[in-house]
């Protein structure tokens, strides 16, 4: 397969013109901001006016890839493609005044940042289902499950005491902040909490995915 060539200037057509009114809906939304928390990233367009989301996961997730993409194809020209060099599959959206907003909450200085009012886009379960299918696991030992993690790395210290007390504060779900290699993570452990995780996220993780559940 063809490795695919960064996008050019944008010939702006009806089709295009169309996708940039579209209005998120709650569903589409709630992925996009879980995408952001986790492996996504937004980029701006060659004119630097607005912003698309590219998804990129490892061929393993296609299925994941292919997921996201139904559920934003208003937003998307082309369907997922393979990074044979990489072997990643991805794909992205146009560029959307919707998305620039994002950018201005999540990013800060070309760097992904969690913002200080963050509690108000945890509250969708959908989010917290699709943070953790992109940046999460699960943590077993002796065939019982331990705990869940949500790994932060990216995030300094504030930021992850930030994620944490808005998980508690919206969804009742306590967490750690644990050390890795130099980083912070999240760590969900008791077992009341890991209850309370599960119950809202299963119903929304992909049946390929069902294994970082356990």
């Amino acid at each position: 397969m063809v490795i695919p060539r960064e996008a050019r200037r944008v010939t702006y057509s009806s089709d295009i013109r169309n996708r940039k009114r579209v209005s998120l809906n709650q569903h589409q939304r709630a992925i996009i901001i879980g995408s952001i928390l986790g492996d996504a990233g937004l980029y701006s367009n060659w004119s630097r006016t607005n912003y698309r989301l590219k998804v990129q996961q490892c061929l393993k997730q296609s299925v994941y890839v292919e997921w996201k993409y139904e559920a934003l194809a208003p937003l998307v020209l082309t369907p997922p493609q393979q990074y044979v060099r990489t072997r990643s599959v991805w794909f992205r959206t146009i560029s959307h005044p919707e998305l620039t907003r994002l950018h201005a909450v999540f990013y800060r200085d070309g760097k992904k940042i969690i913002p200080e009012n963050i509690a108000e886009y945890l509250a969708n379960p959908v989010t917290m289902a699709v943070w953790f299918m992109d940046d999460g696991n699960i943590k077993s030992g002796n065939g019982k499950v331990r705990g869940y993690n949500l790994n932060t790395q990216s995030f300094s210290r504030e930021e992850n005491i930030g994620l944490r007390d808005a998980i508690e504060a919206v969804h009742g779900i306590g967490s750690s902040i644990e050390h890795n290699h130099h980083y912070y993570r999240l760590g969900i452990y008791h077992r009341q909490s890991r209850e309370k995780f599960v119950s809202l996220v299963r119903e929304f993780v992909i049946p390929s995915l069902q294994y970082k559940i356990g």
